[in-house]
């Protein structure tokens, strides 16, 4: 079964190292970061060198920005994939394996009010290969992936399944983007996830679990011997990361995440 990883932000402690030792007596294998705007990550380097030192397993980063590489505005398109480069770059110093981002969140629905972005289909289209290549490449020069992450339909308007983002992989002739998957938003998306996990085999590099209602897994209605079934079938070996809202006191929501998920594979 793959390992488990946990966002920083829902492990108790003041630094990471803390938040490791937690982590580790829970039963997870690995912290993934929050790559906030600003260049905060790399602001974070001499924190993150030192948590690396101390035997802190931190392979990814979820990027935590107000605009991404499929904006409308071009500057902000050209400061996010600037920020982006940033994080790669400081994931690769410290050994890891990569950043994850969506093509945008919060930016447009064509489910809501006024319907119709201000963008046709062709020029996003146009835009996510720009900015997936640009990242692409770079991701590629520093020996590191990026994993662009399909949203749900009211959160992006551009990429929700998972499909959708493995065509758009496969236009770039990238190996260094792979396909981060979430179980949240699938649970929305997907006709079936255990098919879509499937399909995805060749491009999938990440995965976030979180149930049905954005909470910890076992508080909801996922299909988890479905999906676990399905990434074993497929022979993922990446991490099952935890990214969700917690129900309970928080530790003891931690701790029952890995074991349930055990059982349920």
């Amino acid at each position: 079964m793959p390992e488990f990883g946990c966002q920083e932000q829902l492990l108790p402690g003041e630094t990471l190292e803390r938040k490791w030792e937690f982590a580790q007596a829970a039963g997870y294998h690995a912290i993934e970061l929050r790559g906030r705007g600003e260049y905060a990550l790399l602001d974070r380097l001499p924190e993150l060198r030192r948590a690396a030192a101390a035997g802190v397993v931190m392979p990814t980063v979820c990027v935590e920005m107000s605009h991404f590489f499929a904006a409308f505005d071009p500057e902000l398109r050209a400061d996010a994939i600037a920020q982006l480069k940033s994080q790669l770059s400081v994931i690769a110093e410290l050994g890891g394996q990569g950043v994850m981002t969506p093509a945008s969140y919060g930016m447009f629905s064509r489910r809501l009010p006024p319907f119709e972005p201000p963008r046709s289909e062709a020029e996003d289209h146009e835009v996510l290969l720009a900015g997936l290549t640009e990242l692409g490449e770079h991701a590629k020069t520093e020996g590191v992936h990026l994993y662009l992450e399909p949203l749900n339909r009211y959160e992006d308007h551009m990429v929700n399944r998972l499909e959708q983002a493995a065509g758009l992989i496969e236009e770039t002739g990238l190996d260094s983007i792979r396909i981060a998957a979430d179980t949240y938003h699938m649970n929305i998306e997907e006709d079936d996830p255990v098919t879509a996990l499937t399909k995805a085999e060749r491009h999938l590099g990440h995965v976030h679990v979180s149930e049905s209602n954005r909470f910890q897994p076992g508080t909801g209605h996922v299909d988890w011997p479905g999906v676990l079934g399905a990434l074993a079938a497929i022979g993922y070996t990446g991490y099952l990361t935890l990214e969700c809202r917690l129900r309970g006191e928080p530790t003891t929501a931690l701790g029952a995440v890995p074991s349930f998920l055990r059982r349920a594979s």
